[in-house]
């Protein structure tokens, strides 16, 4: 079980990560294994719908039980699977890297999105922040 200190844990060090690196502002949705939302932060001079689009990067790769970066390859070799998955999951799925799976061992406890950079970017701020709350990500890579 994802419980609400690591959501934080990792949401908080996900932005740390991204201020070290120089990020652009960021907004972070982390879910827990039911897709639950447990912390949804967004900085100061996020562009406007960020926190949906992470959230649609962490639902997607929970709904799918991959890392959005799969989801993106995934796409581009079948649109029309993915378009309809989309369409099942209420448009909740955005097959670009930045939605990372969170496990613990070999279960997945959750999934984090981030957007507000690169999506490149975007990965790596989730990957740090699984990383410090002591838990491992699956990207999808």
């Amino acid at each position: 079980m994802l419980t609400l200190t690591q959501a934080r844990t990792l949401a908080e060090a996900a932005l740390s990560h991204a201020r070290a690196k120089g990020y652009k502002p960021l907004s972070i949705v982390v879910l827990d294994a039911r897709a639950a939302r447990k912390v949804v932060l967004t900085e100061d001079g996020c562009s406007l719908k960020r926190a949906e689009i992470a959230y649609g990067k962490a639902h997607g790769s929970l709904a799918m039980g991959l890392g959005s970066r799969a989801l993106m390859k995934m796409a581009a070799e079948r649109p029309n699977f993915i378009n309809a998955v989309t369409h099942v999951a209420d448009g909740a799925l955005i097959p670009v890297p930045g939605g990372v799976l969170i496990k613990s061992g070999n279960e997945i406890i959750g999934a984090v999105g981030v957007s507000g950079d690169t999506s490149d970017a975007d990965e790596d701020a989730a990957l740090a922040g699984i990383a410090a709350a002591g838990l491992t990500g699956d990207a999808g890579a």
